[in-house]
């Protein structure tokens, strides 16, 4: 795919490289780097990167936090971060690559190619391989490599273990496996006769036009890289994970190094829209329909072949999502829409998922809404109180009032009809809020608005509320005179 002028964090606003889109579209890319900006504060993740592709243009790329809090060193949006399980789908999508090659058959077993294997193994498909209904174990007896207590397991060790029987029968439901992808990628392997590193760079990731992917370590010289993080809960502060490892024979479940920008072009894609691709239309359906639902779980999401689909709110999606020690990270495509979302964090406790789900419901309010009219463009902006931060966006005719802190900001939005130049009235909320109460706006003689009140309370710029918590509960005891009420009778 060829590389398009970027909208980054070190250059400009988001609005400024929308080309030939909605409207709407342009004020929610506005929108999102403001919001994730306040999640990473309040929950003092290091460091995350978000693109977001229209068609096969990168029409949002941002940098927040730290690279590395040991040094200090700024992330950036060209730092390679691990991109985990993301790797499965660029695996898939090498099979599929070789089956349209007529090298390979979705029912071809996996002995056919790999000898050695138990002989439950060796009759496993690559189509079962692909979608984890195979029954292989998971990861081993040891997956020590998780958690750095262990390398990551050579081929001879990935074979001796691959000598073992299947956990569960074939074919009866979805049963994550890395061992199987491990497989894959020998299959692969004994099919071209090359490396599967090396196959992959020159027809997948080469051919995706993709400039800052690797299959694995190590990265060339001079190539910035996020380095990881732990969780706090343990210690109270945060150790750094080199994360430089190199993942030898599971590479082709979890190796792959990215940026957000890349794994956003690649997996666009793999949508079956896309105008340009690796792959054939009829190979990226066969990857993204939905195979085996996953069972057992309280979020229904399905596996097709290297990808994993769902819906959120009536909008479809596909991708997948990766985790590896100090790195957690999503990517998902909304073919409806043609957006591709990925975000990635270099923390263990990484707010990935939820921050993708979050933009998805931010998108999918301007849609609805539609871009801002003349009307209540103005009435934008986040206001503090003593109880945190609103912030009003102006969607259509109307303003909404939504709660940054939220991992769904959408959730339970207020709907505010403007009715004058300073004033309007909450026209919709719950019943614990203020319904019908108005709402009024002070501005300063050059026009700006510097305060607002919803109903009867006064939101305020951060500065000013900040200095009224100095000023209340800033002294030493925590405590202050309380304003004199006037005198008794």
């Amino acid at each position: 795919m060829p590389r398009r002028e970027v909208v980054c964090a070190q250059s400009r606003d988001a609005g400024e490289g929308v080309l030939d889109m909605d409207r709407w579209l342009a004020s929610a890319l506005d929108y999102i780097p403001r919001w994730i900006e306040f999640q990473m504060q309040a929950s003092q993740q290091p460091g995350c990167i978000i693109a977001i592709a229209h068609r096969d243009a990168i029409v949002l790329e941002r940098a927040f936090g730290s690279a590395n809090l040991a040094t200090g060193e700024a992330l950036t949006a060209r730092h390679r971060f691990r991109a985990a399980s993301h790797s499965k789908s660029f695996t898939a999508a090498g099979i599929l690559k070789l089956r349209e090659q007529g090298k390979l058959k979705l029912d071809d077993p996996a002995g056919r190619f790999v000898d050695g294997l138990h002989k439950a193994v060796a009759r496993a498909t690559i189509a079962q391989l692909l979608s984890h209904s195979a029954g292989l174990i998971r990861d081993g007896s040891d997956a020590g490599f998780y958690v750095d207590r262990r390398p990551f397991l050579s081929a001879r060790e990935l074979r001796a273990d691959l000598k073992g029987p299947l956990v569960i029968e074939p074919n009866t439901r979805f049963k994550y496996s890395n061992h199987g992808y491990g497989l894959l990628g020998l299959i692969m392997e004994a099919i071209t006769g090359e490396p599967y590193r090396k196959w992959m760079r020159r027809e997948i990731v080469d051919a995706a036009g993709l400039q800052e992917t690797t299959a694995d370590m190590p990265l060339p010289r001079g190539v910035p890289f996020a380095r990881g993080h732990t969780g706090r809960m343990l210690l109270g502060r945060r150790l750094i994970i080199r994360g430089d490892f190199e993942t030898n024979a599971s590479c082709p479940a979890g190796g792959f190094v990215s940026t957000a920008a890349d794994l956003a072009r690649y997996f666009a894609q793999l949508s079956p829209g896309a105008r340009r691709s690796v792959l054939s239309v009829a190979s990226r359906r066969e990857m993204v329909r939905r195979q085996w639902r996953n069972p057992h779980s309280s979020i229904e999401q399905y596996y097709g072949f290297g990808t994993v689909s769902g819906s959120l709110d009536g909008w479809d999606w596909f991708g997948h999502s990766g985790g590896l020690q100090g790195y957690i990270s999503r990517t998902v495509v909304l073919p409806t829409q043609e957006l591709t979302i990925s975000v990635l964090t270099n923390a263990i406790d990484g707010w990935a998922g939820a921050w993708v789900d979050g933009m998805i419901r931010v998108l999918r309010a301007w849609a609805q809404g539609g871009a801002p009219s003349r009307k209540v463009r103005e009435w934008s902006g986040r206001w503090w109180t003593l109880w945190g931060a609103v912030d009003l966006l102006p969607m259509g005719n109307k303003v909404i009032a939504v709660g940054p802190g939220f991992l769904n900001p959408m959730l339970d939005a207020a709907e505010i009809e403007i009715t004058g130049r300073n004033a309007g009235r909450i026209a919709q909320t719950t019943g614990y809020g203020s319904q019908g109460e108005p709402v009024r706006c002070a501005r300063a003689k050059s026009g700006k608005i510097i305060e607002v009140w919803l109903g009867a309370t006064k939101f305020l710029p951060a500065a000013r509320v900040a200095r009224e918590m100095e000023a209340r509960y800033g002294s030493a005891s925590g405590r202050k005179r309380a304003p004199r009420r006037g005198r008794r009778r």
